[in-house]
């Protein structure tokens, strides 16, 4: 029997959409329209998929073709794109952040509730295999109760070419807004999903890149679990040598590229120049060189998606999810549970909004859930802020893993 096909629309035709592009087009998904103001990202979106494209994510919602809406704009326009899908009665595929405030979360999910349309925020590194495999074995209760999660992860993310609002703390810019949904996610999911309260301290250290470059959080969940996250984008360790050379992105890294980030990023004068230098290899760029983390090798080994170092400790065995599958260090035993290569990098993300829209599935990854995870990252700037541990009231507890 044929597979229904969901027919979305894509808003925002950045590097994001390019990430997710090759999930998109899947079997259960038809990409029927785009929205982008870039004129060459357009024209090559209509070359490509043989669909309108439209110079407003407004103009694009109403078309009648249009099913669902992925969004994958600038961070700061999440909101209004998610108000003006749900008001054409579209669902919602929306990347993180969710949003740059918890108003702004909250008034979209009440525009998702009111109109009775499936929101899912993600993509996320808890969509992973790998960390859902170790989510599996902590809730089995094989192991017994979890009680601490140690995260680290250190990359280059501050030094590849940002447009300014990307450099722009309150523009939804630095690695609190683009970095920690990514960890926090993680955290939330292996931990349950309640976090009572957070401690934390970010790093702004380089005058010329002025907003967070990195952070240290410790995370407390109502079970009493801790979780301690450390994150640093400013292009020394490389955190990929601390899980087997595998990039984020799923594919085998050359550690002789050491530096390559930083010295490309030299020969951008300006912050002119920096943004013409990420324009031309974003999508419809002269320099765009096909779906991000896409191989040209059919034959290249392909792992799965990460984000650095992982440890979930719990009574009788520690876990350390990897690329590979999941590490598990118990009493008299240590033991890898292997997984198997990914086809398709982020179709566990196109699983859960097909599953929810066209089979009626519950959302893991809801606004509810998102609006949870910025409400820690958000008390991650405001923990340091006042020097002191801050309680939320937002969490909500993890259901359907």
């Amino acid at each position: 029997m044929t597979k229904r096909r969901l027919r979305i629309g894509i808003a925002g035709l950045g590097r994001a959409f390019s990430i997710m592009l090759p999930a998109l087009e899947s079997d259960k998904i038809e990409i029927v329209a785009g929205a982008d103001p870039r004129p060459e990202a357009r024209s090559r979106f209509s070359t490509d998929f043989k669909a309108l494209a439209y110079p407003t994510v407004e103009e694009m919602c109403g078309d009648m073709a249009v099913e669902a809406v992925y969004i994958s704009t600038p961070h700061g326009f999440h909101r209004a794109n998610v108000v003006a899908a749900a008001a054409a009665g579209k669902h919602v595929l929306v990347e993180k952040p969710m949003a740059l405030t918890l108003e702004d979360c909250s008034a979209m999910n009440a525009a998702a509730r009111q109109a009775g349309v499936v929101m899912v925020v993600g993509h996320s590194h808890s969509f992973d295999l790998p960390i859902r495999r170790a989510r599996e074995i902590i809730a089995s209760g094989a192991v017994g109760e979890l009680r601490m999660i140690t995260s680290a992860y250190f990359t280059d993310f501050l030094y590849r070419p940002r447009r300014r609002e990307e450099l722009d703390t309150a523009q939804g810019g630095g690695v609190i807004y683009n970095q920690a949904p990514h960890q926090v996610d993680v955290a939330r999911l292996l931990g349950g999903g309640l976090v009572k309260s957070v401690r934390a301290n970010v790093g702004v250290w380089d005058p010329a890149r002025s907003t967070e470059g990195a952070y240290q959080a410790l995370l407390t969940f109502e079970s009493g679990a801790t979780a301690s996250l450390t994150y640093s984008g400013y292009a020394h360790l490389d955190g990929d040598e601390l899980v087997d050379w595998v990039s984020e992105g799923g594919l085998p890294k050359d550690p002789s590229r050491y530096g390559a980030t930083r010295r490309a990023l030299a020969a951008a004068a300006s912050l002119e120049d920096e943004e013409q230098l990420k324009n031309r290899v974003n999508y419809g760029g002269e320099g765009y060189g096909g779906p991000q983390n896409a191989t040209s090798a059919p034959d290249q080994q392909r792992f799965h998606q990460h984000f650095g170092l992982v440890v979930a400790s719990c009574d009788r065995a520690d876990l350390r999810p990897t690329a590979k599958g999941v590490h598990v260090y118990a009493d008299a035993e240590r033991r890898f549970d292997a997984l198997p290569s990914p086809l398709v990098y982020r179709d566990e993300v196109i699983d859960e909004l097909y599953a929810a829209v066209v089979e009626g599935a519950p959302v893991v990854h809801s606004g509810e859930w998102g609006l949870a995870t910025m409400e820690v990252c958000l008390a991650m700037l405001e923990s340091h802020r006042q020097g002191r541990e801050i309680s939320l009231s937002h969490q909500i507890a993890l259901e359907g893993i």
